[in-house]
């Protein structure tokens, strides 16, 4: 069973409601700090992966979704 959480003025302070039972032995592993995602690699992800669109879309993306005239 594994649980998370971070630590605390020097205690560990598990996420949500869930925690070993009191008295319960434990092993702690400290994990590396996730970086947060920047938006071009969370956009990245997706990159590609859209099936149907115009083969121009990029280009034209104003007139696809905007009406207005092609270029």
């Amino acid at each position: 069973m594994t649980f998370q959480g971070q630590m605390r003025n020097g205690v560990v302070v598990f996420d949500g409601s869930q925690a070993p039972p009191e008295g319960s032995m434990v092993e702690v592993a400290v994990l590396p700090k996730k970086q947060p995602q920047s938006l071009k690699d969370f956009l990245l992800e997706f990159a590609g992966t859209i099936e149907g669109l115009p083969s121009d879309m990029a280009r034209q993306h104003d007139h696809y979704l905007h009406g207005r005239p092609k270029k």
